[in-house]
């Protein structure tokens, strides 16, 4: 099974891609598309609530192992550039860069464009990502990006299987309540590997509760491994008590408050102490005040682009995360958004 996200601006043509890429399924700030034929298996996302919302996006690439990055003629603007910082700042290791609307350019122009795009991507996550054009009116091109999507899908799949064998965890994306069954949810297995009748605990609630049953694509398993997208019925808690960006665990730590080893972005915006950034993890976020901002123990008024601190986060809302889990640090008032990722100490 692959699951990709698609992003970009608004003009790339990517919410014209989803559609061609599978039958359009559950709608929110995201929207998903689904495909099966043979043993081929695509979920495609597309944060439809981007550029509006950050956490759209932030969601969408979380819920996903492969990202396109869609970008027309014209090049990058403020959104695909936005796109490129997120990606970097979360380390996102597998994607393509689709070259759009390849009807309206030249084939001359369409090198050059990859050209400037490899240059300005070199040091940064997206440096060996492949490439491709893809007209978004013809559809030229489709059929030879979904082989790529499936090539980069086996690599993808690589990785997780090394995760199956570590503690499971179940990031969940939707939660409601099914007439005779009770509370469903639908996720993603980021490691681990689930069994039905597994007594785990939903984070950051801390409810316990039991795996009644596990579906994969409609159909009923007894286990799903790292990267598998499931539905859950649960048995012991209700749908009202578990929401978007919960993790069903069995152990999580839970905070308001952080103290993160961050580096923020060479094309971030400075902020100051007493600033209010915006946390994400996994598909959680929560508001946090800075409250301290330290360079090599000394105490700073502010912290620079480009450069490493340990930040103390002030918050109100409990987030649930384990050790090894990567922060992003957004300021939502900025004209380019993302500033930082960083771990907890």
């Amino acid at each position: 099974m692959t699951k990709i996200t698609i992003i970009g601006s608004e003009k790339s043509g990517k919410t014209t891609l989803a559609g061609k890429l599978g039958k359009r399924s559950n709608v929110t700030d995201i929207t998903m598309y689904d495909y099966a034929k043979n043993d081929r298996i695509l979920t495609t996302i597309d944060a439809t609530g981007y550029p509006v919302s950050v956490k759209a996006l932030v969601t969408a690439l979380n819920l996903s192992d492969i990202a396109l990055l869609c970008i027309p003629p014209a090049g990058l603007d403020p959104q695909s550039a936005e796109c490129i910082i997120a990606l970097d700042l979360m380390k996102y290791k597998h994607g393509i860069v689709v070259l759009t609307k390849s009807d309206t350019s030249y084939p001359l122009a369409q090198e050059e464009l990859q050209a400037k795009l490899r240059k300005i991507t070199t040091g940064t996550a997206l440096e060996n990502w492949d490439y491709i054009s893809v007209s978004t009116s013809s559809f030229e091109g489709m059929e030879e990006l979904k082989e790529l999507i499936f090539t980069v899908g086996d690599k993808a799949d690589e990785d997780l299987r090394k995760l199956d064998g570590l503690r499971p965890r179940v990031v969940i994306d939707q939660s409601f309540n099914v007439t005779g069954i009770g509370c469903v949810v639908l996720g993603v297995v980021t490691q681990g590997t689930i069994n039905a009748k597994d007594k785990m605990i939903a984070y950051p609630a801390k409810k316990e509760l039991e795996i009644r049953s596990i579906q994969m694509h409609d159909v009923d398993v007894k286990s799903a491994p790292a990267g598998a997208r499931v539905g859950l019925a649960l048995k012991g808690i209700q749908s009202k008590d578990i929401d978007r960006g919960f993790v069903v665990s069995q152990e999580e730590t839970v905070a308001t408050n952080f103290i993160l080893k961050c580096t923020l972005s060479p094309l971030a915006k400075e902020f100051n102490v007493a600033d209010m950034l915006h946390l994400y993890v996994g598909l959680q976020s929560s508001p946090v005040k800075v409250t301290e901002i330290i360079e090599v123990e000394a105490k700073m008024e502010r912290a620079k682009p480009g450069k490493e601190y340990i930040l103390k986060l002030s918050g109100s809302k409990e987030v649930a995360y384990s050790k090894d889990d990567r922060f992003v640090l957004a300021n939502l008032d900025g004209k380019q958004r993302f500033i930082a990722f960083g771990y907890e100490l």
